[in-house]
């Protein structure tokens, strides 16, 4: 494994999250430590534009999701293709998981990651080589 880590759409979502500022702050410095070893997925991308525009309290305008999807879409973004839906099914019978979830585990796992960030799923969870860790556990 590497040091890459693949960060979840929530984590990203937080960092304009005006109503949650504790998590908005670990969110911030977490995206600052992680630079450019940081990856993310096309699922995080479409997943964050929804959530940042309908799902926040005080959503961001459009034209605002879309320069921050912009400037995410720099990242190493792994593209989730048909292999991946295929592992991501088998994963999700596997261990009880959403598909979506397993989706963000596959992706992972394509990039080599060797921690994956998220509030989803279970802290300290390992799935092979990649282990869940939630940024916001005190």
């Amino acid at each position: 494994m590497s040091d890459r880590a693949f960060v979840d759409t929530n984590v990203l979502v937080y960092l304009f999250d005006g109503d949650a500022p504790a998590k908005r702050r670990r969110a911030r410095a977490l995206i600052a430590a992680l630079g450019p070893s940081m990856v993310i997925s096309t699922q995080v991308l479409q997943e964050f534009y929804v959530s940042v525009t309908r799902k926040l309290e005080k959503p961001l305008a459009p034209a605002d999701a879309e320069a921050a999807l912009r400037d995410l879409a720099a990242l190493d973004v792994v593209v989730v293709d048909v292999p991946i839906i295929h592992a991501a099914v088998t994963l999700s019978r596997r261990h009880q998981l959403s598909l979506w979830d397993s989706l963000i585990v596959e992706s992972a796992k394509a990039r080599g990651c060797a921690r994956l960030f998220s509030e989803d799923l279970q802290h300290g969870q390992a799935f092979g080589g990649i282990r869940v860790e939630n940024p916001f556990v005190e």
